[in-house]
């Protein structure tokens, strides 16, 4: 029989499959997923996560007309003098080409190189507790991957 007409009722079901119910977007959950995962966070005075990871502060925020929408923003550790923000510029230009995530922007900030990252969901249907997991990983990880590599370019003084 071809799979398309196969009946429902002949479809193996299992208890131990994942969630897949779509539940509203918050903040909440955000710090739940943080907190399943024993991440260290603080919540500002407007709602939003704030943490650190690898010495870089990241921000959560709520985004949207109804806050549906997750944005994570990174902020590299390191600060540079204004005469590299060609190089550094270059270097984002050089992994945004290869990668997907995240979004990165550079600025000159009082004369100070300052590199942002930046990972947006639209939850506008809802996610599940896995998807959000993933999402949060996700933003986390490409970050950090770019923030390295960063760091090895510009090492620390010593």
């Amino acid at each position: 029989m071809p799979p398309d007409t196969i009946p429902t009722d002949e479809v193996p079901m299992s208890t131990d499959a994942p969630e897949h119910e779509l539940h509203p977007f918050a903040m909440s959950r955000v710090g739940a997923r943080l907190d399943e995962h024993g991440d260290a966070y603080q919540v500002d005075g407007e709602g939003n996560l704030i943490g650190q990871w690898d010495a870089h502060l990241f921000r959560f925020f709520s985004l949207g007309n109804d806050g549906e929408v997750l944005q994570i923003r990174g902020r590299w550790a390191r600060e540079l003098p204004r005469s590299e923000f060609g190089a550094v510029l270059f270097a984002a230009n050089g992994w945004a080409d290869n990668v997907i995530w995240p979004k990165i922007y550079v600025r000159v900030e009082d004369d100070i190189v300052r590199v942002y990252t930046e990972h947006s969901v639209d939850y506008t249907h809802g996610v599940t507790d896995a998807q959000l997991d993933l999402h949060i990983r996700c933003g986390l990880g490409a970050s950090l991957g770019f923030f390295q590599a960063l760091d090895e370019q510009y090492p620390a003084d010593e």
